[in-house]
């Protein structure tokens, strides 16, 4: 009875039953086991026992057991993007993108924090139940932390949007509420992907060579990189697919040596992504041999291969490509992280070994979900406030489809759910038992009806108000080959709304032209559609809202909330706008270096209220230039509603020879006003905020004057939308 305890204890502390169950785990026959010595020194002693063929065996994401030194199989590869994926139950949270509309640094914090908790529990139960298999461990690879430089890429949805700034602190945020704050241990290891200067085409993404300037780098590809290793002090980076100024950025060592190792001192593990050292000889044909392959990575730096191409190692030993040695160098940060994460301690040693099962979608983490999709979606249009609908509507008609779809909830690398509630689900759950609703989906996603008869357009006669559930799917935007319904494996080269929505829309209005329309949109990336803005009374955009999306469309829709979020990217007005999709070269991209004037401007995003923001204060009007800038001012809700908005600060007008950004984020707020409350809000603006690069990436902060802009969006818009937002600018000199 003693030896089955014993067993069943051994199993519940997952692996380090091949060390302590053994007789031979006394720390002086194993000394890596001793925690009173440093990750680094345990990670040494323990690789230095293995032979050159179980070094290798460990530096390929599937990882497999050398049980004579009690070390069990391992495979790295998890992913958490949006709540830990692909492994079963898990609280799902807003895409990524709609995380980073919220523009809420604690809130994200929150989010990461729960999804840390969610994964050391399904790993505890994995070891209990030794299930050791892919997407079970504690190293995700995330956060993605590119620049969504052009609206067509269809893994945009994944990152933070078009801002270095604020994907730099949304990345922070989710990397420290990730990682744990124990000074000891890991609650899990995240990873900064895809380092570095990669935002698509898909299509070409193992072969595509990024060319770009020096100033674009420094000033919009790697500061949110740089942020997440010297801040957030992120335990991996992964390098991307393509090349970057034609080396693989796996194999760079401009990238992964003088930049991430030797310039930011990054001391985690770099990982490729999956594939990408065959790229090397089969795509950008820069070696001609796997071993040479892994040779080129390792001597960049490379730790992990995602793939299986550093088997070759041994090859490339023998061949004089590489030595011994820098394996083991490459092999111990590896290592580290493990002891870290409390792989080879007893379970009472590290506290994150006692997070149970019960925090996944517990009710506080759902609670969260609901939160963060609330905050997240964006009202882009309300026509004489038609929004919030009464609960008490008579007849309410419902449409569109994307209503009863719970596929529009998920975004890409999702978990699954056991509490998913659709639009449809939401805005029933609002109404009123005496409200009479009808629904239909009325038209497919992307194509025409196969049958031509329409049972639906002519009912919104009979309501008091129509809700179209429109929008894009993730099986038209996505990865590579995950979205199915995308010709551009995952891109969208065409950013319009599929034209048999338009003309849903337009049968719609031409049947009640009386009655308000309201859209909801989903999707991961910007919708052309000039119709839809024109068509519609009130266009609210959901993106692709986690579990919980269809309460809070619910609860905005009938005003138990009032929106609040903001776009993480420019929405263009048309194609037209957009330069070239394969240039990576900034001017003309995004609102900070943007020509003409967009449909919706970064930051964009109306409430149910007017917040009216008072001019602007300076702690010092001309200040040197390593001072550090304070700036007040008084914020009122002019409205008639309690409210919640983002205030934001940027900077333009830089006084230098060479290509500035038109503006720049460099700060911003979350404000919560009840009806006629006023608020004094304060921004820090640092010597390093107001540093640009120059043309030779050098960081610079220009002499003079320059202008700060206080807003609730970039203030983009043509004159006469100019009234959608509050702006208040002044000038500062410095010296």
């Amino acid at each position: 009875m003693k030896k089955i305890v014993l067993s069943i204890w051994l199993l519940s502390i997952g692996w380090t039953a091949f060390a302590i169950g053994d007789p031979k785990s006394d720390p002086k026959d194993r000394p890596w086991l001793d925690t009173s010595l440093s990750v680094k020194e345990r990670a040494s002693l323990l690789v230095a026992e293995m032979t050159l063929e179980e070094k290798v065996s460990q530096m390929v994401n599937s990882a497999t057991g050398i049980e004579r030194l009690g070390v069990p199989e391992y495979d790295w590869w998890n992913e958490c993007l949006h709540g830990v994926a692909r492994n079963g139950k898990a609280t799902v949270f807003p895409q990524a993108i709609g995380l980073a509309a919220t523009f809420d640094e604690n809130l994200i914090h929150q989010v990461a924090d729960a999804i840390g908790k969610e994964a050391r529990a399904k790993y505890n139960m994995a070891q209990v139940i030794g299930n050791r298999s892919k997407y079970s461990g504690l190293t995700f690879w995330t956060p993605n932390v590119n620049i969504f430089r052009d609206p067509r890429w269809g893994r945009g949805q994944e990152t933070y949007g078009e801002d270095p700034f604020l994907t730099g602190r949304i990345g922070v945020n989710f990397v420290k509420g990730l990682q744990g704050n124990n000074p000891n241990y890991l609650q899990a290891a995240a990873c900064a992907k895809h380092f570095a200067v990669h935002s698509g085409p898909e299509a070409l993404r193992h072969e595509f060579n990024a060319v770009v300037s020096k100033q674009d780098l420094y000033e919009t590809y790697l500061p949110a990189f740089k942020a997440l290793v010297t801040e957030a002090h992120v335990e991996s980076v992964m390098g991307a697919y393509n090349r970057v100024l034609d080396d693989p950025a796996c194999g760079s060592e401009f990238l992964l040596k003088e930049i991430l190792r030797d310039s930011w001192q990054f001391d985690g593990h770099i990982v490729s992504d999956c594939g990408a050292l065959e790229d090397f000889y089969k795509y950008h044909k820069v070696t001609d041999s796997p071993a040479k392959a892994a040779a080129m990575a390792l001597k960049a730096g490379l730790n992990l291969n995602c793939g299986n191409v550093y088997l070759h190692l041994v090859d490339a030993v023998k061949q004089g490509l590489v030595t011994e040695e820098m394996i083991d160098e490459r092999l111990s940060k590896l290592y580290a992280t493990r002891f870290k994460l409390g792989m080879f301690d007893e379970q009472h040693q590290n506290p994150y070994n006692s997070i149970d099962v019960s925090v996944v979608e517990s009710e506080a983490h759902q609670e969260l979900a609901y939160q963060s999709a609330l905050k997240s979606m964006v009202l882009l249009k309300n026509k004489n406030n038609v929004l919030p609908l009464s609960p008490n509507i008579r007849n309410l008609y419902v449409v569109g489809p994307n209503a009863s779809n719970s596929e529009v909830l998920m975004g890409n690398y999702y978990g699954l759910s056991s509490n998913t509630v659709t639009i449809l689900d939401g805005i029933v759950a609002n109404t009123s038992a005496g409200t009479t609703i009808n629904y239909r989906q009325g038209i497919l996603l992307d194509r025409p009806n196969v049958n031509p008869i329409d049972w639906t357009t002519g009912g919104v006669k009979a309501s008091d108000a129509c809700i179209a559930v429109l929008g894009i799917s993730p099986l038209m935007e996505g990865e590579e080959g995950a979205a199915i319904a995308s010709a551009a494996k995952g891109d969208r080269p065409d950013l319009s709304l599929p034209e048999n929505q338009i003309e849903f829309l337009k049968k719609l209005r031409q049947n009640d032209e009386t009655k308000p329309l309201i859209v909801i949109l989903t999707g991961g990336s910007p919708i052309i559609a000039p119709e839809v803005f024109e068509l519609a009374d009130a266009v609210l955009f959901a993106w692709y809202p986690g579990q919980a999306g269809g309460k809070a469309v619910g609860d905005l829709i009938f005003g138990k909330a009032s929106p609040s979020g903001k776009l993480p990217i420019t929405f263009p007005k048309s194609m037209d706008q957009l330069p070239a999709y394969e240039d990576y070269n900034m001017k003309g991209r995004t609102y900070r270096y943007m020509e003409e004037t967009p449909q919706f401007p970064f930051g964009y995003g109306l409430t149910y209220s007017k917040f009216e923001i008072g001019k602007l204060n300076f702690s010092k009007d001309k200040i040197k230039k390593e001072e550090t800038l304070k700036v007040t001012a008084m914020v009122t809700n002019t409205g008639g509603k309690d409210a919640e908005n983002v205030l934001q600060l940027y900077l333009s007008g830089y006084n230098v020879q060479f290509e500035a950004p038109h503006y720049s984020l460099k700060g911003f707020q979350r404000v919560t006003l009840k009806a006629g409350e006023s608020k004094e809000v304060t921004f820090i603006v640092t010597p390093e905020a107001r540093e640009i690069f120059d043309t030779e990436g050098v960081a610079t902060q220009p002499k003079g004057k320059m202008t700060v802009t206080v807003s609730d969006a970039a203030p983009l818009l043509e004159a006469g939308r100019m009234n959608e937002i509050s702006v208040q600018q002044k000038s500062i000199t410095i010296r």
